[in-house]
């Protein structure tokens, strides 16, 4: 019986991949990026898309110090990949005066989110937060980490993807 072995990535231990294109096409033109890779080369709380299907996207994120707040008119859910990630979670007094109700993907908030806080999630590898349509959110880390985000193409959304992939 073969014996496989399981690697875990990190945000400073990671193996870059490829993608080998069938036609005379440019791999450029595909959306194919190692989150991990995407998240070493990253600013903090930069939101670049790793994956894209219709208007959804999976983001990658360095996830290091504490992010701005943001929040969405649908709902979002983040993974943390490699190391702690927390995330705190406020109730909008009136979601629809921060955001348009029919807007897509998150928005950062220009300051601090007015309303009653809903608590304090702390995420570790593999655990998964949903960040709820109505609330604001925000994230925070003590050293560099790799977070995913599933969301909505939005303005918040950066696609850089010519950048990382490899020829």
């Amino acid at each position: 019986m073969s014996q496989y072995t399981t690697d875990f990535a990190s945000i400073d231990e990671y193996e870059s991949g490829s993608i080998t294109v069938i036609s005379e096409d440019n791999k450029k033109n595909y959306v194919f990026s190692n989150m991990y890779e995407v998240a070493a080369k990253s600013a903090p709380y930069e939101r670049v898309a790793v994956a894209k299907n219709f208007e959804y996207v999976i983001e990658s994120t360095r996830a290091e110090g504490t992010s701005p707040w943001y929040t969405a008119a649908h709902d979002e859910f983040a993974v943390a990949m490699d190391y702690p990630v927390t995330v705190e979670l406020v109730k909008l007094e009136d979601p629809d005066a921060v955001v348009d109700p029919e807007s897509e993907g998150a928005h950062k908030l220009s300051g601090d989110p007015q309303g009653p806080k809903m608590g304090t999630i702390k995420l570790s590898r593999g655990h998964m937060a949903l960040l709820p349509v109505g609330a604001a959110y925000r994230f925070s880390a003590e050293s560099p980490a790799t977070l995913m985000i599933q969301t909505i193409d939005g303005p918040v959304t950066q696609h850089k993807w010519a950048e990382f992939c490899h020829q």
